[in-house]
């Protein structure tokens, strides 16, 4: 007698190649699951930091695509609000897949939350060097702002120094046309960080780059120029700012005596430690001994 085949496991195999969406229910392995998906089902997510995509590497990338595929699937999660897959990591590879005619991907599903879509983002960008340093820092921000990451947290998951995290935020300190700058190639964020708070940090922009002068001709000139800019007057100090404040507050309540830090010119500063008498200079050297 021949046994009936349940309904449910008709077409399974075929649904396997063209990528149908899982039943409801089904829950994903941590690591995901890879299929073939509909390039029309993959849509580009707003967390994702990068946000220039040049058109020339595209170009050179779709050609690559069409000569040998597209060997690395990308990443994606399911999006509930209007089905499909939203991509987590590799918009640039799906971008240069359209443009190299593919109609099927390979896809790496997961199920991810936002917090975890933009630090995977972050973290593959980052590793890949695909961020200048804007988009680096605005996806920086929106972790800080948005999910209450600390610096600390932020230099342990992307695996940088927390200076390196700290100097890239304050480049969002500077003007809109300097960012720009940034974001076009024009200035690396060795220039920018050399311009921040200051004024005339536009004029400097654009003389850096007429002057095609590197980082320490940079720095050598706001020197020149003085803390006010090309305009003149009397050289003022500039206000600290919180982590400036909050620097100096540690400091002292470390070492018990009165620390004080002022800011130079882009990165420089000079650091100041103020004693009382010869045994609290005596208790700083130990200090810095390491005894």
């Amino acid at each position: 007698m021949n046994s009936v085949v349940p309904k449910s496991r008709l077409g399974r195999g075929l649904a396997s190649l063209i990528g149908e969406p899982a039943p409801l229910g089904h829950r994903l392995p941590p690591e995901g699951e890879q299929r073939m998906v509909s390039i029309a089902e993959v849509k580009s997510s707003p967390l994702n930091p990068r946000k220039d995509f040049r058109e020339d590497e595209l170009a050179e990338l779709a050609e690559s695509i069409r000569t040998k595929g597209l060997v690395q699937p990308i990443v994606v999660r399911p999006n509930g609000m209007s089905g499909g897959y939203e991509i987590v990591a590799g918009e640039r590879r799906w971008r240069a897949a359209q443009k190299a005619g593919m109609h099927n991907i390979p896809v790496i599903i997961r199920e991810l939350t936002d917090r975890e879509v933009l630090e995977l983002a972050i973290i593959e960008n980052v590793q890949r060097q695909d961020l200048n340093a804007i988009e680096e820092a605005s996806g920086y921000r929106e972790l800080v702002e948005r999910f209450d990451y600390s610096q600390e947290q932020l230099s342990e998951i992307i695996g940088k120094s927390r200076s390196h995290v700290a100097n890239t935020l304050r480049l969002l300190k500077l003007p809109t046309g300097v960012q720009s700058l940034v974001q076009q190639g024009q200035l690396t964020a060795g220039h920018a960080r050399a311009l921040i708070g200051r004024a005339d940090a536009e004029a400097l922009a654009k003389k850096i780059i007429d002057d095609s002068l590197n980082v320490r001709d940079v720095e050598a000139l706001v020197q020149t120029f003085g803390e006010e800019g090309s305009t003149g007057g009397n050289r003022r100090a500039r206000d600290k700012d919180a982590d400036t404040k909050a620097f100096e507050k540690e400091l002292t309540d470390l070492l018990g005596l009165k620390v004080e830090v002022r800011r130079g010119s882009g990165e420089t500063g000079t650091l100041t430690i103020r004693y009382g008498n010869f045994d609290q200079l005596d208790y700083i050297r130990q200090r810095l001994g390491g005894g």
